[in-house]
């Protein structure tokens, strides 16, 4: 099957509290306040379906575990993504915005610091996404992988900013104050 060729559904269910989880070989993927929810497409329309899908498959391609949860009380990548980190068994995390912005963290690193960033989200394709969720798993696992190659446009920051500041107000409307962060369970149906 080609990406044409069939649509991803997903179904994101909260299961409770997120608490620090043990395994060291778990990844966490933090996902922004509405994404899945208020917000189901990237800045450049790609479904929030397959993009967490590539994720999350990437991780387990290189024997990690993922688990997901939802940041409540920011917005912000590299907040959720340091606290998804501080929570995560092996100390890494991804945080990805609804709009398609996406980093990797490390819970020993400062929050405005980590190991790769991905800012220019009409650059990111699902095959990027997977890279991510493979590298992650990586540094979890203790390896020192290549950085995933980024393409760099000078003209998507100019060109996307005004359609980028509007979704992360609409990402912001969803923030729930004093709220801890909740695990999630994504189940995915291919349909054709």
């Amino acid at each position: 099957m080609t990406t044409s060729s069939f649509s991803i559904e997903m179904k994101l269910t909260e299961i409770g509290t997120a608490i620090k989880g043990t395994n060291p070989r778990e990844v966490i993927v933090a996902v922004a306040p509405a994404f899945g929810k208020e917000m189901n497409k990237t800045i450049m329309k790609i479904n929030h379906a397959s993009v967490l899908r590539e994720i999350l498959s990437g991780i387990e391609e290189q024997g990690a575990v993922p688990r997901v949860i939802r940041s409540l009380r920011t917005a912000d990548l590299a907040f959720m993504a340091h606290g998804a980190a501080k929570m995560s068994g092996s100390g890494i995390s991804i945080g990805l915005q609804s709009r398609g912005t996406a980093v990797i963290h490390q819970r020993d690193l400062d929050p405005l610091t980590n190991l790769e960033l991905f800012p220019q989200s009409p650059l990111i394709t699902l095959e990027m996404y997977r890279a991510i969720g493979r590298n992650a798993a990586m540094y979890a696992l203790g390896e020192s992988p290549n950085p995933v190659p980024v393409v760099n446009d000078e003209m998507a920051r100019p060109k996307y900013q005004a359609a980028a500041a509007l979704l992360y107000l609409k990402e912001c409307q969803s923030l729930v104050p004093d709220q801890k962060p909740v695990e999630l369970k994504a189940e995915f149906l291919i349909k054709d």
